[in-house]
């Protein structure tokens, strides 16, 4: 007599039962994995928006009269100045006004693209960047005293440069960076 070859019913229950946990755990995995797979597309976003942001700021002029006073290039100090800059914008002016631009370091103090009229992040002409609506940058400029950079460690010749961009989901990426007045006038 020959022994019967196969499965038994509940043999064949039990491997369906455990394949069935075996595939339902890599499922799991896999979309554990795919939800978190872009956040870091959103973080990265973030961070480029904020370098971006910190870079055009850090290239602005940083003297110590407003660049429309005739003194600006002559100016050793803020006394000698008829319209002497301050941390914030003057009065009219934007980051996006191609008639009164911001056209020096402390003018980003308090700059927020949530307060703007149509928000998102825009580039330097107002023209919202595709992609980038559900984005925003906020900018804090403060003296600081660095020591050993600037006139006798006078927090007036430091500036720290803080950008904050708050991204979907609530991704958050702050950059901090320094600028000096190392030259009068520049």
């Amino acid at each position: 007599m020959k022994a019967q070859r196969g499965f038994t019913l509940i043999e064949l229950v039990l491997f369906i039962a455990i394949m069935g946990a075996g595939v339902a755990g890599t499922l799991l995995a896999f979309d554990f994995a795919a939800r978190g797979s872009a956040d870091p597309v959103v973080k990265k976003q973030a961070l480029a928006i904020a370098e971006s942001l910190l870079e055009e700021i850090q290239q602005m002029p940083f003297t110590y009269c407003d660049p429309d006073d005739p003194a600006v290039s002559t100016a050793t100090s803020a006394a000698s100045c008829a319209i002497p800059e301050a941390i914030g914008p003057e009065a009219g002016e934007s980051r996006y006004d191609t008639f009164k631009p911001f056209d020096n370091v402390n003018d980003y103090n308090g700059f927020n693209t949530k307060t703007d009229a149509s928000p998102g992040i825009r580039d330097i002409t107002n023209t919202l960047i595709p992609g980038l609506a559900n984005y925003s940058a906020e900018v804090a400029v403060a003296g600081v005293a660095l020591s050993g950079i600037g006139a006798n460690d006078n927090a007036s010749d430091v500036l720290l440069i803080t950008v904050t961009v708050t991204g979907p989901a609530n991704v958050t990426v702050t950059l901090a960076g320094y600028r000096t007045r190392y030259a009068p006038t520049l």
